[in-house]
């Protein structure tokens, strides 16, 4: 990437439900680095498809400058931003004009859940790409094609993905810093009051060590085995075993340093992960509960509502992702932007 003469037009693809911290976070980015210049380096504007209006997934609706009927030409680049969870309801008509804007030689990216819908236009394909971590898994069953990485950022060619939330301003400071160098995309950290740039390659999710800190190590041993075995859960005697401890040691560390049992963090964790693969995933609910170690149905089922106060029904249909199920066999309104 070439250090940039000229300003810099981005547009963002608005998709309903799109999160309002990754937008956020990107735009504001940039109008701070007009801001401490004093220049115009960057300016953007919001697209949306169907409707000038779009629904956040805070409830708050914005009004988008253009459609896609009308979008400005001579755009740099164009970042979809993604709904949180992912949709996938099919849109043809927005596939091809995503199509179009990278044929006429647009960068693209993706925000949040944005990368989704570059993978399925095969927009993605060969390119380094990541999604929030939610998505990374479906993301990398369903487009093998495309390289997917857990990193907060990936800047491949003209391809601009990151997980989204604050990650946003992280690659936006990236852009900013190869395009007009570190010391303003510093100065610009420090007018958010952020503690440090992240790299592309940070993880996602804060580490159990880090939050901890690195004097427990049997404990991060502990629920590293528990991640490695969500299908079929080791019992508590097994995990003590594997680590060279006692059981009452075990459940010690638990106590201390989380507050809760071993075998119950053990079935939240399976929960959380049976929770984020029906709203990723196009499974059955029985698959999913199979996978997260529930031998039956209906045992997972009365878990899951214990848990979450609802069924794995009733959570994959309040999001509107009805999936049939296979046999067993394996407002406020607000105006954001002036034309």
């Amino acid at each position: 990437m070439q250090a940039s003469k000229k300003p810099q037009k981005y547009g963002f693809l608005l998709l309903p439900n799109y999160s309002m911290l990754g937008f956020s976070s990107a735009i504001e980015t940039l109008h701070m680095a007009n801001w401490v210049t004093g220049k115009e380096l960057y300016s953007f504007c919001t697209i949306s498809h169907e409707s000038r209006e779009v629904p956040s997934n805070t409830g708050v609706t914005s009004l988008a400058d253009y459609l896609t009927s009308d979008a400005p030409s001579g755009l740099d680049a164009i970042f979809v931003c993604g709904a949180s969870p992912v949709t996938k309801n099919e849109n043809k008509t927005l596939e091809n004009w995503i199509k179009k804007q990278a044929n006429k030689g647009i960068s693209l990216g993706g925000i949040c859940t944005g990368s989704y819908l570059l993978a399925k236009t095969g927009l993605l394909d060969g390119y380094r790409a990541t999604i929030h971590w939610w998505s990374i898994a479906n993301l990398r069953d369903e487009f093998p094609q495309t390289i997917v990485s857990d990193h907060l950022f990936e800047v491949d060619q003209d391809r601009y993905t990151c997980s989204g939330g604050t990650a946003a301003m992280d690659m936006m400071l990236f852009l900013i810093g190869k395009q007009h160098g570190m010391l303003l995309a510093s100065n610009i950290s420090e007018q958010f009051v952020c503690e440090r740039i992240r790299a592309h390659d940070d993880p996602q999710r804060i580490p159990l060590q880090a939050r901890i800190g690195s004097g427990q190590p049997k404990l991060v041993e502990a629920v590293q085995l528990m991640e490695a075995n969500i299908e079929e859960p080791l019992s508590s005697e097994d995990i003590a075993y594997h680590l060279g401890i006692s059981r009452r040691h075990l459940e010690r560390l638990f106590k201390t340093h989380l507050e809760v049992v071993p075998s119950r963090y053990y079935l939240e964790l399976r929960l959380q992960q049976a929770k984020q693969r029906l709203l990723n995933s196009d499974k059955s609910i029985t698959e999913i509960g199979r996978d997260c170690g529930f031998g039956s149905a209906p045992h997972f089922s009365t878990t899951y509502k214990s848990f979450f106060g609802m069924t794995p029904r009733d959570e994959r249909n309040k999001q509107g992702n009805v999936v049939t199920e296979a046999a067993p066999n394996n407002r406020k309104k607000r105006q954001l932007w002036k034309r």
